[in-house]
């Protein structure tokens, strides 16, 4: 008989990723000077791609954002244009992944609105967007692309409903009502057919987008959900949370059985809200608390352990969100694999942190940088909704990213409609949803009341004078003489 020994040892796993570090960029590549927003939702506030790094930045009466060329490093002009056509607080930002110049925007105002940037930036204030989009009946916090259609939109609101958005029409197509209180989170799997939700109501769901269907429901009791990310095409979901003693966790799940968790680990003790962040190229995972200093990565496998510790990149300023270059935008010469743009609220700054394996070699490294999902769509909006799936087309980063993308976004033309009660239009015209935007509404009219009796009473002024000055000519000698001699040239004459 045989007898099979056990080996104690801890298993070694080697890893080309081991060694990947952190590496912040240098004074004259941040961006300084940007009054970064204090709101507290839980969102990043920025959004990134190759060419644009928008910001969405503090101001008074409604909600504005900044869009800076990546290029355009250093201090930043103080009135530099922004886009400012919300009504209320700007919450989420995102770019359109196949149309560089798009970007999306959703505010407390209830509204979606469509923008496009143009090339080399903004030269003064944009306030008019392409398309607005109005469908929720209270304030929208989350915004998704879809990761293979081009003209496909996901929005969250604080109706707990998730409307999806053909923007090819400029309506909304479907509406998702499984929810009993406010999404945190949305993530989509690698071709867009499957899309996971973490709830208020602490509940992990699986849906199918077109049907609204939920597939799989996971109540969490022990890990209270925050966030989820999709790990590519591993069939694993990766939640954030916070466990029954309140510390921050992580679990993984697989999407066939949300019934139990696969692993669960926990972090630290720390409060703020952990945000994951997942490469499919190198199947890195990211974790990176608001308010922390840190970040920290692991490598994901499908065998056990599962979650492979690797390093931690740390940093005394404290992060309030933080945005991801695409892949085409990365410098593949430095071998980085990703890069976060992370926002320093106290001192205004935004800090581009490069993650680079360490090789030696000047050539292309084609083990760490495999075909990628580029910037060409897949499927049109019709036929993604007619149920057709189809994942990314995939582009190599070998010749480094110079192909121009061809397509043109067409924003939909649609007559101006107008609802008119009283004599107001109440589209043009929105009412206020909350206390913040009642006195809001009424400080600015308040200050355009005073700013029109100004102008009357400079009118008035104006008038006056203008009388006197009538009145003085009316009275001249001058005048009179003028007269007379004309009289008397009228007599001789007859």
């Amino acid at each position: 008989m045989t007898v099979t020994k056990m080996s104690w040892r801890p298993t070694y796993r080697s890893s080309k990723f081991r060694n990947v570090y952190g590496k912040v960029a240098n004074r004259e590549h941040c961006f300084e000077g940007i009054p970064i927003t204090k709101n507290v939702h839980d969102n990043h506030f920025c959004a990134v791609n190759s060419k644009f790094l928008a910001i969405v930045t503090e101001s008074a009466g409604g909600g504005s954002f900044i869009v800076i060329p990546v290029t355009q490093s250093g201090r930043i002009d103080p009135h530099h244009p922004k886009v400012c056509g919300h009504q209320g607080n700007v919450l989420d930002i995102k770019w359109n992944p196949f149309h560089e110049n798009i970007i999306a925007s959703c505010s407390e105002d209830s509204s979606v609105r469509i923008w496009e940037i143009p090339d080399g930036g903004l030269r003064r204030n944009m306030t008019e967007a392409i398309l607005e989009l109005y469908g929720h009946s209270r304030r929208v916090g989350l915004i998704e692309w879809h990761p293979t259609s081009s003209g496909i939109l996901f929005s969250a609101g604080y109706d707990y409903k998730i409307l999806i958005w053909n923007l090819e029409i400029g309506e909304p197509v479907k509406m998702i009502d499984c929810h009993t209180d406010v999404i945190l989170c949305m993530s989509f799997n690698t071709e867009g057919s499957l899309l996971a939700t973490s709830c208020k109501d602490k509940k992990l769901r699986l849906i199918e987008p077109r049907s609204g269907q939920v597939l799989q429901e996971a109540n969490c009791k022990n890990h209270k959900v925050n966030r989820v990310v999709f790990l590519g095409n591993m069939k694993r979901l990766l939640t954030t949370g916070v466990s029954r003693w309140n510390t921050r966790q992580i679990a993984l799940w697989d999407q066939e059985d949300l019934s139990m968790p696969i692993i669960e680990e926990e972090i630290d003790g720390l409060s703020g809200l952990l945000f994951p962040f997942y490469d499919a190229d190198t199947h890195m995972l990211y974790l990176a608390g608001k308010g922390d200093g840190n970040i920290r990565y692991y490598e994901v496998t499908t065998e056990k352990p599962y979650l492979q510790y690797l390093m931690e990149f740390r940093s005394p300023a404290p992060q309030k969100g933080l945005g991801v270059m695409p892949k085409h935008g990365l410098d593949v010469g430095a071998c980085e694999v990703f890069r976060f743009y992370k926002l320093v609220t106290l001192k205004g700054l935004i800090e581009p942190i490069s993650m680079i394996v360490p090789r030696r070699s000047e050539t292309y490294q084609e083990d760490i940088y495999p075909m990628t999902p580029g910037t060409e769509p897949a499927l049109s909006a019709d036929e993604w909704l007619s149920g057709i799936n189809r994942g990314p087309v995939l582009m190599s980063l070998k010749e480094g990213y110079s192909r121009p993308n061809k397509l043109v976004f067409k924003a939909p033309v649609k007559e101006k409609k107008s609802v008119v009660v009283n004599g107001i239009d109440l589209l043009e015209n929105v009412p206020p949803r909350t206390e913040n935007e009642l006195l809001r509404m009424f400080f600015r009219q308040q200050d355009e009341l005073r700013r029109l009796k100004d102008e009357l009473s400079q009118k008035d002024i104006k008038i006056r004078q203008l009388e006197l000055e009538l009145n003085n000519l009316r009275n001249s000698p001058n005048i009179n003489n003028r007269n007379n001699n004309n009289n008397n040239n009228d007599d001789n004459s007859m």
